[in-house]
């Protein structure tokens, strides 16, 4: 991927090999069966680009990020390409505080931590429906993971073309929000950035330590992610959980405000998907509070509730001054408190 030697802590071709061992390759298809989904989502996702317009007012061009059906594997390669991306100003910040290794030594540390990312591709590749990578060249790109949602719609007992176009409306609407406003890549970047500029090498591996003996007892209910905590560092990532609530709860309010008038089982595919959701093991949860994905499930509903609550308040066109410019991206005490927002920018 990269001959930097400061990513080369990282060996990313044997994180995606041990991820799509952990991944497996998903339900049984038929080719045909496999060919039609593909088909399915690719013009599903085609669709779903007048609709997110017409519903939200932004305007992105069509086909100005390419859509790629994929399958476990090709996630977590497309994923392993972008972390390289984003964690590369980390790895580079980590590297000159703890000095760069050399040799051997370099060699057993970039393979330990290329197992590490590995395991945890490994075990979201078997999750993700579908993602919008906004870091992939320069215009991102649409990722759909055919074996999940077929593999979910099954589960659902849903029907294939309404759950196929359900899902499209979703991600879609997350390419809408990157291509419609083109600030929003360098926004987030930058705050990656400016996190990298605050770590603490020594401190980042002993909390990250406690923080997984804590999940694996069943306590604490924290996740690696607060083993950033200087307060510089909270300021951030509270400035980025706010932005990602607002983009996580914009698509599901996109999803099911389109959803009834072009699917018309959305209502039942709703109450199937949230049942599941919650229906996680005992395992599952103890991964899920570990990487923080219950804060995502967190954001998805707290976005959503800030969304209808401006838009009830003011109307969607209102609304969208949230992408005329960063300064107007609510806070993460703002995501909670809509009226607070419209007092602010409105």
């Amino acid at each position: 991927m990269t001959n930097n030697p400061a990513q080369a802590m990282v060996d990313w071709d044997l994180a995606v090999s041990l991820g799509s061992r952990v991944a497996g390759d998903g339900p049984r298809v038929t080719a045909d069966e496999a060919a039609a989904a593909v088909a399915e989502l690719r013009a599903g996702a085609n669709r779903s680009t007048g609709l997110v317009r017409e519903f939200t007012g932004l305007v992105a061009e069509e086909r100005t990020a390419p859509v790629v059906v994929v399958d476990r594997p090709g996630w977590i390669q497309a994923n392993a390409d972008s972390f390289a991306t984003i964690l590369g100003p980390v790895i580079e910040q980590l590297a000159a505080k703890k000095g760069q290794p050399s040799g051997v030594a370099l060699s057993v540390g970039s393979k330990v931590t290329g197992a590490e990312v590995g395991g945890l591709l490994g075990f979201l590749a078997g999750k993700v429906l579908g993602q919008f990578d906004p870091f992939f060249g320069s215009t991102g790109r649409l990722l759909l993971v055919a074996p999940n949602i077929v593999h979910v719609e099954r589960e659902l007992d849903a029907l294939p073309r309404d759950f196929r176009l359900w899902v499209c409306l979703h991600e879609e609407t997350h390419r809408v929000q990157f291509t419609a406003v083109p600030w929003m890549r360098d926004h987030l970047f930058g705050e990656m950035q400016r996190i990298a500029e605050t770590l603490e090498p020594s401190r980042l591996l002993d909390d990250g330590l406690k923080r997984v003996a804590e999940a694996l007892r069943g306590g604490g209910g924290t996740s690696l992610i607060d083993a950033i905590g200087t307060p510089e560092q909270k300021e951030i990532i509270e400035r980025v959980t706010g932005v990602m609530s607002l983009l996580e709860g914009h698509a599901d309010v996109v999803m099911d405000g389109v959803g009834p008038n072009v699917i018309p089982t959305v209502a039942e595919i709703r109450r199937s998907f949230d049942r599941r959701r919650k229906g996680v093991g005992p395992l599952d949860r103890v991964l899920r509070r570990l990487l923080g994905l219950d804060a995502k499930m967190a954001q998805y509903r707290d976005g959503a509730a800030f969304v209808r609550g401006v838009v009830a308040k003011v109307g969607m066109h209102e609304f969208n001054a949230v992408w005329e410019r960063p300064e107007n991206l609510p806070t993460k005490a703002e995501i909670g408190e809509p009226a607070a927002w419209v007092s602010r920018v409105l």
